[in-house]
């Protein structure tokens, strides 16, 4: 990593570029789709032998995730999101023959969990961390004649419980089949780094590793062709090496780019680095990389710079976790989320608290979001599962991944960034995740929680000076495990992989980590629902690199960064509503604080994100009555305020109480809502003005009308702007009909592709219905895969894996996904009388 100390030891992060997708060599099979044949079975019994019937199994094909499939239970734990775990057992028969010059990898890019592999009988091996890729050398094992061999894997999440939030069970991921040549670039086995030399210049580097599995030296010219994304060839690097027997070496290529086109927010450019291995006029391996031009640089007094451009992150974190589709998430999926996010001007995602899918990383470096990749939520100590913090159970079902971490930490950590390292969109390494609630001294260092203790840990900032804490934390034993030596050891295993990018960490209690060797090993001091320590940290620790790496998704978080440069930006928990975390609050089975729901649908605090990150004109209405809201009217100004003065500059995590409708009892007084990126805002009803309000009068940022109740269409518009910008609520009827959308009407046959159909109740005048709800049932004919129904509340709890749900606010989504042949399927919601329209979607 090239850091360069300029004056208050500015740290600067520059360039890189990454690769996205696995090897691809000369020949079409280097990498098979190894995904479908599989067969399922919810077992404890062992079948891992060859000879095992699993003829009456189950057929499908992965990625999967049984515990999805189920239905909630409450008698489960809601830290999962009341779904179980279990063992299950997966098995494959298939033919594959082998010259004699040739290797073949198994490879998955996540199991979750604990998963133990054997090839025709013979153990392969273990892997118990449920997010990070692995693979086997199943060469030797693979019948001679070609024919009959039979992979099994057995997955043990009987300990279902082992985190704070749905993790889903089973090969929830990829899996592939890899063959090279014995002559060959290993798995994840380059590394591309580039710099911007000039406006019209950029240089680049590409590390790459040849494995000689021959018993004889062998000599090849390696040739590396680069490409940009309209496929022109833009440089040629050849050399003349050679590697010993039983050997692995590592070369280094050189490039030059002319007029490189730079990977950025708006143009995520990106390159393709083809590196031949070339013998007797023979290419023997071709292995391909893709990466993206761009120069990052983090400062301590002012931010973040993306290509030499200050650049504030706007970002939120997210979890595995697609809803209905549980963990096992098709690509299409992420992509209409991340769509959605990035439209609200979101450009950050921080991968919590886990390493995300390839596919996901390929997703941000097409669409050009930036990324922090996240490698663990506990180190030495257990968090408990149930109430966060430290560990106050004992059982089984939560025994996490923390009981794994001494033996299997660095190859996790390793495996993960040697195959994420090429991703342009990676911009941090996080190390850990509020790490601190498991190392008790630091707790009790901190002076929030003493039994004499004054002010709110959220609100108030440290009343101790750092010499204070320093000293309280000498007093307390260091325990079994220190917490600083830990995050040393993080550190330097992840700068033996790269340093072209920072170390960061979400630190829960930054005013103790800052003082006992922890944030020492961070380059970047990321503090979680800490705004208030943002100034304490620039009085006390001015050299230091600081961000928001999970706050509130409320308008005084971006506010707080909005007047200090120095804070490189924040990651909103979270960008949607996740499954789990909702311990003894059933039927809650979700996280609720999601700027998008579980189905995907927009929720108010999407509408302010929106209004503060895009420039895009945004107006959104909502509507509540006076007495069930935040307000009240002030008899002396006749104007709303809050029940509780300023109370909006705390709110957390949930949104407060409103409706998306305009249907309440006559003259009713309402409370309406407008959430706008506008200085002035009219509001009308049936076309009559309802006056004209200015943005400096609301330092919530949300314009408040109190309106008696009449029905009729209200809008809001855009005062004083040459194209008109308004939102719209009909009093709507009884539902009359069922409308169906969709965001796409084309598939492709690749069995994987989905289509997300949402339902609509409308009325006889085609408004919304979004005030009463009725239960749907789709009727999809086709040769297509239902994957399930959701209506996006949190606390429905009819099974996913179904074909009918109730609506929310007046509407409900299925996805189908395709299959691998070409057909028409047509989609049909029915609720009691009411019909739709069939829709017609073509898969080709």
């Amino acid at each position: 990593m090239k850091f360069h100390v300029r004056h208050a030891l500015c740290l600067a992060f520059l360039l890189t570029a990454l690769l996205t997708s696995p090897a691809r060599c000369g020949h079409p099979d280097r990498v098979v789709d190894f995904n479908a044949g599989w067969r399922f079975s919810l077992q404890s019994e062992d079948a891992y032998s060859k000879t095992h019937d699993d003829s009456h199994w189950r057929e499908l094909t992965l990625p999967h995730d049984w515990s999805v499939e189920s239905p909630f239970q409450e008698n489960l734990e809601g830290c999962t999101g009341y779904l179980p775990g279990g063992i299950g057992w997966y098995r494959k028969h298939f033919s594959k023959t082998v010259s004699q010059d040739e290797l073949v990898y198994l490879h998955f890019d996540g199991v979750y969990n604990r998963a133990e592999v054997w090839l025709n009988g013979t153990r392969l091996g273990f892997h118990p961390y449920g997010y990070t890729p692995f693979y086997f050398d199943i060469t030797s094992l693979l019948n001679s004649s070609g024919k009959d061999n039979v992979l099994a894997v057995k997955v043990d999440h009987s300990r279902y419980a082992d985190s704070r939030w749905y993790t889903g069970s089973g090969i929830y991921r990829d899996v592939k089949l890899i063959t090279t040549n014995k002559l060959h670039v290993p798995i994840d086995g380059t590394f591309v780094t580039t710099s911007i030399t000039s406006p019209n210049q950029a240089s680049g580097e590409i590390q790459i590793e040849i494995q000689n599995k021959f018993d004889t030296e062998k000599q090849f010219e390696l040739t590396t062709t680069i490409s940009d994304d309209l496929g022109a060839v833009v440089a040629t690097e050849t050399s003349t090496c050679q590697v010993a027997a039983s050997a692995t070496q590592t070369f280094h290529q050189s490039f030059a780019i002319q007029s490189p086109r730079l990977w950025s927010l708006d143009t995520p450019h990106l390159y393709t680095a083809t590196t031949s291995v070339t013998q007797n006029d023979r290419v023997v391996d071709r292995y391909q990389t893709r990466f993206g031009i761009r120069e990052i640089r983090f400062d301590p007094e002012n931010g973040f710079f993306l290509n030499g451009k200050r650049t504030a992150i706007k970002g939120v974190c997210l979890h595995h976790d697609g809803g209905l589709v549980g963990a096992a998430v098709p690509e299409g999926v992420w992509k209409r989320r991340l769509a959605k996010l990035k439209s609200a001007g979101c450009n950050a995602i921080r991968t919590a608290h886990n390493p995300a899918s390839k596919e996901f990383l390929n997703l941000c470096d097409e669409m050009g979001l930036l990324v922090q990749e996240e490698f663990y939520d506990e180190w030495d100590n257990p968090k408990d599962k149930r109430l966060n913090m430290v560990e106050q159970h004992d059982d089984r079902i939560t025994r996490g991944h923390a009981e794994f971490f001494q033996e299997y930490a660095e190859r996790d950590l390793k495996a993960t960034m040697r195959r994420d390292r090429n991703h342009p969109c990676i911009i941090q390494w996080s190390i850990g995740n509020e790490i601190e609630w498991t190392y008790p001294r630091y707790r009790q260092a901190s002076g929030y929680f003493d039994a004499d203790a004054s002010g709110n840990y959220f609100w108030t900032p440290p009343h101790l000076i750092p010499e204070e804490i320093k000293e309280r934390f000498r007093e307390t034993p260091a325990g079994k495990y220190v917490l600083a030596e830990t995050a040393r050891k993080l550190s330097r295993w992840t700068k033996e992989m790269d340093t072209t990018r920072p170390v960061v960490s979400n630190c829960i209690l930054p005013s103790v980590s800052h003082v006992t060797g922890y944030a020492d090993a961070l380059d970047v001091v990321g503090y979680s629902y800490r705004r208030v320590v943002y100034d304490y940290s620039r009085t006390h620790f001015p050299d230091t690199i600081v961000m928001g790496t999970e706050n509130v998704p409320q308008w005084h978080e971006w506010k707080a960064v909005m007047q200090r440069p120095f804070v490189a930006g924040l990651f909103l928990w979270t960008g949607v509503d996740y499954m789990g975390e909702s311990h003894e609050d059933w039927p809650r089975k979700s996280v609720l604080s999601g700027l998008l729901d579980t189905a995907g649908f927009e929720k108010p605090s999407f509408h302010m994100m929106k209004t503060l990150w895009s420039d895009d004109p945004h107006v959104f209405l909502c509507t509540q009555p006076l007495a069930d809201s935040k307000y009240q009217l002030d008899p002396a100004s006749g104007v709303l305020v809050g029940k509780t003065s300023g109370d909006w500059e705390r709110r957390t995590w949930i949104w407060h109480d409103v409706n998306r409708h305009w249907n309440y009892q006559p003259e009713e007084e309402i409370v309406v809502e407008v959430i706008a990126n506008s200085d002035r805002v009219e509001l009308f009803l049936d076309d009559r003005s309802l006056g004209i309000k200015s943005l400096s009068d609301f330092p919530d940022r949300i314009f408040k009308w109190l309106v008696p109740f009449s029905a009729g269409t209200l809008e809001a518009r855009f005062v004083e702007c040459d194209v008109t910008h308004s939102d719209r609520l009909s009093t709507a009827g009884e539902p009359t009909e069922i409308i169906l959308s969709s965001d796409t009407d084309l598939l492709r046959s690749d069995g994987k592709d989905v289509a997300h159909i949402v339902a609509q109740l409308v009325d006889a005048d085609r408004n919304p219905v979004r005030n009463q709800e009725l239960e749907i049932t789709f009727e999809i004919e086709g040769n297509v895969t239902k994957l399930g129904v959701d209506n996006g509340s949190g606390i429905t709890v009819d099974e996913y894996q179904s074909d009918r749900v109730p609506t929310h606010q007046g509407r409900c989504l299925t996805i189908v996904q395709s299959k691998r042949t070409p057909t028409q399927a047509v989609i049909r919601a029915r609720a009691g009388k009411l019909r739709s329209k069939p829709m017609t979607i073509e898969v080709k």
